[in-house]
Formats: structure tokens, C-alpha cells, sequence
């Protein structure tokens, strides 16, 4: 019987981890579904273990020097320096022990999640370990290695012959993935993130609309600093709603990094947990009415491990289980298991409090520009229609 969704984890995700004092932390997968077995929403035959992406399935991406490199590096047999011209022991991108079997695991998660969706087993399929959307076919850049996306939408292409419609909503420019992608007419990449003038990695204009054959399926939503939820999901909402309705895909693949949130020390966006709420549950009911219900979701960034990404990240998983949308505290059990390990204090409800800041006082200037914004990033849609 076809299952409504799986959750791809397995205790060797962690094993993806530059440093304990490094920012990208996969503790906050452990978090997530620990909130969402102490809010009885997940059971362990909703989980599926991922299996390790193969070094052909990484080539369908990866360039082979680039490959060999990274293995070499995590068995110590590389120096900073060679490795920083691919892009790995950087600052953001430190070499660590292991790096391959590592990254190739998160990437095998991706792949497992999209074969339990393509072949029927699962309507959706979540793998939180994902959405390392920077890398590029012969760099590693912003804490993404093997870059799990780019491969998996070639896999679709390959082994299912899909459309496939990718959507970002990292405030970080989805931008190893747009350019993978760049010349692809079967595949459009939809990114919505803090605009480059204030924030790694620079990209995602407007005007970087796809090239040759693949003009007009590279869509690029680059918000102000400062952008609260409505501004916010006004854009998502109407993006996701003209753009799928223009590509028509076969599958949807969503990263859902959870670093727009105020909290975030990365980033300057404003949005609280009702972005979170929302951005799943919309992109269930765009894969419902275009795709038969084919999704695949991966995490991405969110550097608030305790305060923001788990409450966020469960409401994917809550969207998928068709849950309402909780609300009030959240479970007692939950909160003392870690409280003693937090560096912060917790917030202690499904919502964040009200209000969360100061109000800003240049709330309806950056709302329109975000319109404007808005109107001249779907400019090729409307005219086709």
C-alpha cells in the first residue's frame, strides 16, 4: 500500500560535520525528529535508511577530478591548499575526516527519497540531510560539497524522464543548482532569497533567466533585507503558483532551508514561523494539482539550531502527514530533553511570540519594492499566457 510519506534518516547523516564550532550543524536534524516523535507525528516505519550515491551517480554532476579530490581529502592526502582551489578547506568549507563517504551519503538520501516517490512506494518523501544547493560540478562553496539536488534531478531525467520543477527557499541564492540546470528546458529552478547586494553568494538576479534553450526556466526572486512574512509569502505563493502553471512538471523537488527566519545570525530576513507553516503545505497542494502528488523535499540552511530549524523543519513533515497546524506548547518532554544542551533559551510554543521585534519602520518601502520586484521577475511568464 502507498504510503503518504517517508522521512530518509539514518544516524550516519551526521557524519556530515566540519567542525563542532562550525555554523552548518546536523544536529538540527536530530532535533526535528525527536520534536516530531514527542508530538506522536512520526514512527519509526515512517523511516527509511538512505543508502550512499554510487561514484556514477555523483558523475552525472561531479567532474571526476573533483570527485577524487574530495576523497583524497578526507583520508588526509590533500593539503588546504590544492584543496582550495576546489573550493574545500576554506573557512566555510573545511576538510574533515571522511568528506566523501560523508557527502555521498547525503546525496544518497536525496536518491532514496526520489525512488520512493517515482516508483509509487510514497506519495511524498522527505530527506532533511539534503539541500546543498551551492555546490558546483568541480567546486565545493558555502558548507555544500557534492551538491544532492543537481544530482538528483539528473537521476529523475535519467532513470524516470521527468520534468522536474526545483524550488528554493533558502534565503541563500539556490545558485550551484540554477547553473547546473542553466541550459535545461526540462528543468526550472525557482529560488526566492535575500538579495545578493547583502549576501552570500552574490547571485540570483532577476535577469539570470536560463540560457539557449533553457531561457525562461531559471526563475529568480531576490527580496530586501528586512522582509517580513506577508511580503514574503505573497512572493512564494504567486512564484510558485505562475511558474508551475506555465512548466507543467512531472515532480517537484523543494530545499527548504529555514535560515529567513529574524533569528537567523546569517542572514538579515525578517520572517517568523508562519513562513514555515505555510511554504510546505503550499507546495503539497502546487504538486497535487500539477504532478499527481509527487514531491521530494530536502533541508538546507538554518543556523538556529534550537530556536528556529526544528519547529520549522516538522512542519514539513506535518504538511506531508496532512496534520493541522499545531499550535501552543510544545511538548514538555521535548523541551527538558534539551534544554541543559541549549546555549539559548527556547521558544516554547509551536509560534513564535508576538511580537518577535521592534516594529520596522520601513515596512511598506521594502514591501513595494518586493511587489515591483515581483512583477519583473515574472515578466516571461505573463507574457506567454
Amino acid at each position: 500500500m502507498k504510503k503518504d510519506a517517508v522521512f530518509v534518516f539514518s544516524e550516519e547523516q551526521l557524519g556530515y560535520s566540519f567542525s563542532d564550532t562550525h555554523p552548518f550543524n546536523q544536529k538540527r536534524i536530530v532535533l526535528t525528529l525527536d520534536l516530531l516523535k514527542k508530538s506522536n507525528a512520526i514512527t519509526d516505519k515512517d523511516i527509511v535508511k538512505p543508502r550512499t550515491a554510487t561514484d556514477e551517480e555523483l558523475l552525472l554532476v561531479h567532474e571526476p577530478k573533483f570527485i577524487d579530490i574530495v576523497k583524497k581529502a578526507g583520508k588526509g592526502l590533500i593539503s588546504e591548499n590544492i584543496g582550495s582551489v576546489y573550493g574545500i578547506g576554506t573557512d566555510d568549507t573545511p576538510i574533515f575526516p571522511n568528506m566523501h563517504e560523508a557527502s555521498a551519503m547525503l546525496v544518497g538520501g536525496t536518491l532514496t527519497a526520489v525512488d520512493e516517490v517515482m516508483e509509487g512506494r510514497s506519495k511524498y518523501a522527505l530527506n532533511l540531510g539534503g539541500g546543498l544547493h551551492h555546490g558546483f560540478q568541480g567546486k565545493a562553496s558555502g558548507f555544500c560539497v557534492y551538491n544532492d539536488s543537481s544530482v538528483a534531478i539528473k537521476y529523475i531525467q535519467k532513470k524516470y524522464g521527468a520534468r522536474v520543477l526545483y524550488v528554493d527557499t533558502d534565503a541563500h541564492h539556490g545558485d550551484g543548482v540554477q547553473w547546473t540546470f542553466y541550459d535545461d528546458p526540462n528543468v526550472c529552478t525557482l529560488s526566492i532569497h535575500e538579495t545578493g547586494r547583502y549576501l552570500f553568494p552574490g547571485t540570483g538576479a532577476i535577469t539570470e533567466r536560463g540560457n539557449g534553450e533553457g531561457y525562461g526556466t531559471s526563475f529568480n526572486f531576490p527580496i530586501d533585507a528586512f522582509t517580513e512574512d506577508e511580503s514574503f509569502l505573497h512572493i512564494y505563493k504567486t512564484a510558485i503558483e505562475e511558474v508551475a502553471a506555465f512548466f507543467k512538471p512531472d515532480v517537484i523537488l523543494t530545499q527548504n532551508g529555514a535560515d529567513a527566519h529574524y533569528f537567523d545570525p546569517l542572514t538579515h530576513l525578517y520572517g517568523t514561523m508562519k513562513i514555515y507553516e505555510q511554504i510546505p503545505r503550499i507546495a503539497r497542494e502546487i504538486a497535487e494539482r500539477y504532478c499527481e502528488g509527487r514531491w521530494i523535499a530536502v533541508g538546507g540552511g538554518g543556523y538556529d539550531i534550537w530556536r528556529v530549524v526544528p519547529r520549522a523543519w516538522s512542519h514539513i513533515w506535518l504538511a506531508m502527514k496532512q496534520f493541522p497546524i499545531p499550535s501552543g506548547r510544545l511538548p514538555d518532554e521535548w523541551l527538558t530533553a534539551w534544554h541543559s544542551t541549549s546555549p539559548v533559551p527556547f521558544i516554547e510554543t509551536w509560534e513564535d511570540p508576538n511580537p518577535l521585534y521592534e516594529p520596522i519602520p520601513r515596512k511598506a518601502e521594502i514591501t513595494e519594492k518586493n511587489a515591483k520586484m515581483l512583477e519583473r521577475a515574472l515578466h516571461i511568464v505573463r507574457n506567454q499566457h
